[in-house]
């Protein structure tokens, strides 16, 4: 597959590179002007402003695009809603539907077998951060509506750590943190499969040592 990555440059970005390449895909990495901060040797370059739309003239011949877009800390103006309309704009002049995107379990609040403890804890959380809750929430529904391919996968805290033996979870929260690798992981994986198209992820963080197919 071709896939290209949109933050390719943020912190899970980078491992979704990584990723997409061990798993010998071609890759097209999606970064700020002037920059190609943290993408590694493989990938070939994009520059393009995504929240503007400008240079964003993604490839004809690719088959997917993984946004790890998110609001950072420090920004002041959304990234997740805008970003993806613009690189759902984008998709469609270039012929593309096929598009999975991070986003976080408190963005889903009909979480299927969550505990009653968790509710209240998804609850706090968005209010502590309603500037970043607001721009993931309205970032689920411009997908919704956008007519394309999407796939959605919502983890919780993300920590730093080995690739575990996760399970993703279809149209239910996970209540556990999840590292970096196993969400980088689990993205390549949802879009090289055509079952997951319209549904949205809980990802469950496992044991260490996941082993994985040569």
């Amino acid at each position: 597959m071709h896939i290209v990555v949109a933050g390719a440059s943020g912190r899970t970005g980078r491992l979704v590179v990584e990723r997409a390449l061990a798993s010998g895909h071609r890759v097209t990495a999606i970064v700020r002007p002037g920059s190609d901060a943290g993408v590694g040797p493989g990938a070939e370059i994009l520059r393009a402003d995504v929240l503007s739309g400008a240079g964003l003239d993604l490839p004809r011949d690719a088959d997917a695009v993984v946004s790890a877009l998110g609001m950072r800390p420090g920004d002041e103006q959304p990234v997740s809603a805008p970003g993806t309309t613009s690189l759902i704009t984008a998709m469609r002049r270039s012929g593309l539907s096929r598009i999975v995107v991070v986003s976080a379990v408190p963005a889903f609040t009909t979480g299927g077998g969550e505990p009653w403890w968790f509710r209240i804890v998804r609850t706090l959380v968005r209010r502590a951060m309603p500037a970043v809750y607001t721009d993931i929430a309205a970032m689920e529904g411009v997908l919704r509506s956008s007519g394309l391919r999407w796939t959605i996968l919502r983890p919780g805290y993300l920590t730093d750590g080995a690739l575990t033996d996760y399970r993703l979870l279809p149209d239910r929260n996970a209540t556990t943190p999840a590292h970096r690798t196993d969400l980088a992981h689990a993205l390549i994986a949802l879009a090289e499969d055509e079952a997951a198209v319209g549904h949205g992820y809980g990802l469950r963080r496992g044991r260490a040592g996941r082993a994985e197919a040569a």
